[in-house]
């Protein structure tokens, strides 16, 4: 199957446009600095283990309800098929129940990744997967720190599955489906300066309660999940290999001095994956 010469260079030259506009976008970003960022406390030692929050979020995203049990040293992990879990540690503070899903990095690395902004960062706050501006490469699921994009393998029409922060609900003035379904209010929705200062004051009125972190506010360069625990977090599943600055922020020097090639063989790749899906389907119609 030939490539289309005409398609293939008129993509290639609306991805350049396309990357110079993403490079455009982050440098006007002080505009939208003003907006808070959506965010979600999930405090530890509230939450009870009921799975209500998988459940709902199953229910809200039309997945199957989780069957597992939650059971101490299981390692429940998202999947194409799950977008939260909620697992059982045992730390020196006892037992402790933790919630994982997407993290909704400020400079999310899986944004940074995606050539076509399908991964994408709202300026409300929640990271979403675009499926029309999806192209398949994957780099999300390999550049994410926190290891949550999972890609459908086995479907004809594959996405890539991950929490969005229920956004599509809170566009219509909804809460978040696990939020909503939380019985214990382990789970509450706000802006992450209000959160942060709320996270503190709960450490400040109980300090034998938590420990004296608020895990999110710093790694990674700073997340929209925030956490309250008893116990210290290498204790409850977190990764303590995770930096404290943002992924992204680490490609900024190498993009200024590697060759122009690299730079650009994203922009190539991209320019020959559409030119040759145009071609394909117009020998389509042709069959």
């Amino acid at each position: 199957m030939s490539i289309d010469r005409r398609n293939f260079f008129k993509t290639l030259g609306v991805a350049g446009i396309a990357i110079a506009g993403i490079q455009s976008t982050r440098a006007s970003s002080s505009d939208e600095s003003k907006i808070e960022f959506r965010a979600i406390l999930y405090d530890a030692s509230r939450c009870v283990g009921c799975q209500e929050c998988e459940k709902a979020c199953a229910k809200a995203h039309d997945l199957p309800e989780p069957q597992d049990e939650v059971k101490v040293g299981v390692v429940r992990k998202t999947s194409e098929v799950q977008r939260c879990t909620v697992n059982l540690h045992n730390t020196s503070k006892g037992e402790v129940f933790v919630r994982n899903q997407c993290m909704h990095c400020n400079e999310p690395a899986c944004a940074a990744a995606c050539l076509t902004q399908a991964m994408y960062k709202t300026k409300e706050g929640p990271v979403i997967w675009r499926g029309d501006k999806c192209m398949g490469c994957r780099y999300c699921m390999v550049s994410c720190p926190f290891d949550v994009p999972k890609f459908e393998y086995l479907s004809a029409n594959p996405k890539i599955e991950k929490c969005d922060m229920c956004y599509d609900r809170f566009m219509k003035g909804e809460l978040p489906s696990c939020v909503e379904a939380c019985p214990g209010e382990a789970i509450v929705v706000g802006t992450r300066r209000e959160l942060i200062a709320e996270a503190r004051k709960r450490i400040a009125e109980n300090p034998e309660a938590y420990i004296d972190q608020i895990y999110g506010e710093n790694v990674a360069g700073g997340t929209g999940y925030l956490y309250l625990s008893p116990a210290p977090f290498n204790e409850v599943g977190f990764n303590p290999k995770i930096q404290n600055s943002s992924y992204p922020a680490l490609s900024k020097g190498f993009l200024y001095s590697v060759p122009a090639v690299f730079v650009l063989l994203p922009t190539l790749l991209l320019g020959i994956h559409e030119a040759t899906k145009n071609n394909q389907s117009k020998d389509e119609e042709n069959d």
